[in-house]
């Protein structure tokens, strides 16, 4: 599905978050890769699960397609900084609901971008009669963790020893929902 494009000014950085479309593949391959090598935070370490261009053009044919998912990038002038996608489920007994999941390039962190494509996915969740959104957090991700919880998502479990990190260490990840009623 696709979204209006919004624009945001915020700690003097200009920014756009609106939909993916297909010339955005080549960047959003680039950016992907960049931001699993610069946080911990993410399910995949630099290369892994690696997705082409074409690769990205496929799932955003598929995003802008389908009324129950959602692409979203933020980008400064034309360079995409971060990007977030729901994605529905088309089983029955889970067509209410979608899973969110967000990047941002290190760079552009401590500009509301993050917050802003979370903003924009619930609005749009809210607004197509998706009654839960859920995501999954790395229990050291504090920032994050927050800042869900002030958007109104609430712990709903936690999946103990779920990732090990370059320390050699297990942690877990929090699974968060959000229910629209």
């Amino acid at each position: 599905m696709l979204a209006n494009p919004q624009e945001f000014y915020i700690n003097g950085l200009n920014y756009t978050i609106r939909s993916a479309i297909e010339n955005d593949a080549k960047q959003l391959s680039e950016i992907r890769l960049q931001i699993d090598g610069e946080t911990e935070n993410m399910d995949r370490e630099r290369g892994e699960a690696f997705i082409d261009p074409a690769g990205f053009e496929q799932i955003i044919k598929i995003d802008t397609e389908q009324p129950r998912n959602l692409f979203l990038v933020a980008a400064v002038q034309d360079r995409i900084v971060g990007f977030s996608r729901c994605e529905g489920a088309y089983l029955k007994r889970f067509s209410h609901k979608v899973e969110f999941g967000v990047c941002v390039l290190k760079e552009f962190w401590g500009y509301g971008i993050g917050k802003n494509l979370l903003k924009e996915s619930i609005a749009w969740a809210d607004s197509n009669g998706i009654k839960k959104m859920t995501l999954n957090v790395l229990e050291t991700n504090d920032k994050a963790i927050e800042l869900y919880k002030r958007l109104g998502f609430e712990v709903e479990g936690l999946l103990k020893n779920d990732k090990i990190l370059s320390d050699g260490n297990y942690y877990n990840t929090i699974v968060m929902g959000r229910c629209n009623e």
